[in-house]
């Protein structure tokens, strides 16, 4: 199976030792984010671990430990820095010290198995296309040697953020083919394959390719092996994404970042940050008695051969 260690909350950023007590250990206890009293024991042992994701916006906590990581599994990591400063992100590091982290990262682990993301993509009236675009090429010239890939998306405008940041001003499509243009040229410049996620929107003329932010083929690439074509699930409308089992929980991320869909508030995951055991088989708390729980059976996703396939349904 594939672990996703940060779809819910930054567990490398705030988490990284419970983390790593959890590979010592060998297996993980997820709590159903629909059904609290459902959880799922999942297995870190290596053989049934197909890759762990990661994803974070700091990955300093992790650095000490990365090496050790990468020699047990196989790896892929997402390293989302953006143009936003404290306003928006009020507990990210600085653009300066995300980029020395992330190449500090590549050279542990190389660059194919690093990737990008600048995302999501907002505008305000200090945050406007010249700015995203001056941005996007003062980062896309420093990390262009030392990542794999670079993955962008435009927001998504559900409730929450109407409340959360009413300073965002809507996308015109003048707004995105401008956007796209500048990208798509920027990239080109600096040799980066860049390409969207969450949409189906076809961008490929301006030289964006269409395609998951996690696929068969990018953690081919990433891991010199070949995974077993499986079928799609997606989270939602746009998603190019292969299955995997997420190991954190909702509103327990202390970033901050006013667009986060993972988070109601911060003073939730403020609260909720205190029930942590570092030395919990969960993320939060501990098992209950009322707790059901139930071993996930890992599937393998590795193929024996060039010509194995396997379809989930």
């Amino acid at each position: 199976m594939i672990v996703n260690i940060g779809g819910r909350t930054d567990i490398v950023n705030y988490y990284s030792e419970w983390l790593m007590n959890r590979i010592h250990e060998g297996f993980v206890y997820s709590r159903n984010p629909l059904f609290p009293s459902h959880i799922s024991k999942i297995s870190l042992k290596k053989d049934d671990v197909a890759c762990l994701m990661f994803c974070s916006k700091n990955y300093q906590p992790i650095l000490k430990h990365i090496d050790i990581i990468n020699k047990k599994y196989r790896v892929i990591c997402y390293y989302t820095i953006t143009a936003y400063g404290k306003d928006i992100e009020p507990n990210v590091p600085s653009i300066e010290n995300s980029m020395k982290t992330l190449i500090e990262l590549s050279k542990i682990i190389g660059r194919k198995k690093v990737l990008w993301r600048y995302d999501p993509i907002l505008l305000t009236k200090k945050y406007t296309i010249e700015y995203h675009l001056k941005t996007f090429e003062y980062m896309a010239k420093h990390l262009a040697p030392y990542i794999q890939r670079c993955i962008f998306s435009f927001v998504e405008m559900y409730k929450k953020l109407e409340y959360n940041m009413p300073e965002i001003i809507p996308f015109t499509k003048e707004d995105k083919r401008k956007l796209l243009l500048g990208i798509g040229e920027i990239s080109k410049k600096y040799g980066i394959y860049t390409q969207t996620c969450g949409t189906d929107q076809n961008y490929e003329k301006y030289g964006i390719h269409l395609s998951g932010c996690m696929t068969s083929e990018i953690l081919e690439e990433a891991n010199h092996v070949q995974y077993k074509r499986v079928k799609q699930k997606p989270m939602r409308k746009g998603c190019h994404c292969i299955p995997s089992r997420d190991i954190g929980a909702y509103d327990t991320c202390l970033n901050g970042c006013k667009y986060c869909y993972a988070n109601k508030n911060p003073t939730i995951a403020n609260q909720k940050i205190k029930s942590h055991d570092k030395n919990s088989p969960i993320l939060l708390g501990n098992i209950k008695k009322t707790d059901q729980i139930t071993e996930a059976k890992p599937k393998s996703l590795i193929c024996k051969d060039k010509n194995e396939q396997l379809s989930f349904m």
